[in-house]
């Protein structure tokens, strides 16, 4: 198991970011490898990435979300993955969005990727793609749900 951690400060309000990040279904034009997700309902997304030539379908559970603060999900099926977005207001335009993902790599090609420190770059990538995806909107994300999901036992 792997733990990745990257954060990037993002030149828009904190309600923005987060307002965006809930917007799952964007995240390929910003991601790379991300090929689709559907938004199943509000707790469920379906997933299909592809990988060095390798291409994986998963369901993913939203286990956690507040807005303006966090967002947190599990993997319910494919690789063993998890991981919570952090929004922190910095002022009143700018916010740090950190990603903290638990990544337990299947396959070879998975296994050598981290390893080799591709999935951190992948994800740092990721992140500073994030930033100019929502900057270069001028600030107006995509969506926005701004609902409630409890962690479980809570």
């Amino acid at each position: 198991m792997s733990t990745i951690t990257e954060s990037v400060d993002v030149d828009v309000d904190v309600h923005t970011a987060y307002n965006q990040w809930t917007q799952f279904e964007s995240f390929p034009e910003f991601m790379e490898g991300v090929e689709q997700i559907r938004q199943i309902d509000d707790t469920h997304t379906h997933w299909v990435t592809k990988i060095g030539g390798v291409t994986r379908e998963f369901d993913a559970t939203i286990t956690e979300q507040h807005p303006d603060e966090r967002v947190a999900w599990r993997a319910d099926s494919g690789p063993s993955h998890a991981g919570v977005i952090t929004f922190h207001r910095l002022g009143d335009n700018q916010t740090r969005v950190t990603a903290q993902m638990d990544i337990d790599p299947d396959g070879f090609v998975e296994k050598a990727a981290d390893k080799l420190g591709i999935l951190d770059r992948r994800v740092h990538g990721d992140m500073e793609r994030f930033k100019a995806f929502i900057e270069k909107r001028g600030g107006q994300e995509t969506g926005a749900w701004r609902g409630d999901v409890d962690r479980p036992g809570s």
